[in-house]
């Protein structure tokens, strides 16, 4: 499964929640999305607060969390975010690292 794919499930999942209504309590917006990312970002942290020691199971429910916020922040910013990684690793190739 592809990027697009993977984005398509997400919307599909969103739209059958019916976050993407109007009068949503959980408005969609590339704000509110970039928020969520950032909430769902530190809570990986949290397994890795006191200790190396963490759970594959719940480290990964993190990580997909993450990886579905960042796919749905995204397509609604209109990013093509395949494009954007392929550029990205282009431009760390031609950079100067220690």
């Amino acid at each position: 499964m592809d990027i697009k794919e993977l984005t398509k499930k997400m919307n599909d999942f969103v739209r059958s929640k019916g976050w993407y209504e109007t009068d949503s309590k959980r408005p969609q917006t590339p704000r509110n999305l970039a928020i969520s990312l950032n909430l769902e970002v530190s809570e990986i942290l949290e397994h890795f607060q006191w200790n190396e020691e963490f759970s594959k199971d719940d480290l990964a429910e993190e990580l997909a969390d993450v990886a579905l916020y960042l796919l749905q922040l995204a397509d609604a910013s209109e990013i093509d975010l395949e494009k954007a990684i392929l550029d990205k690793l282009e431009v760390n190739a031609s950079r100067e690292w220690d």
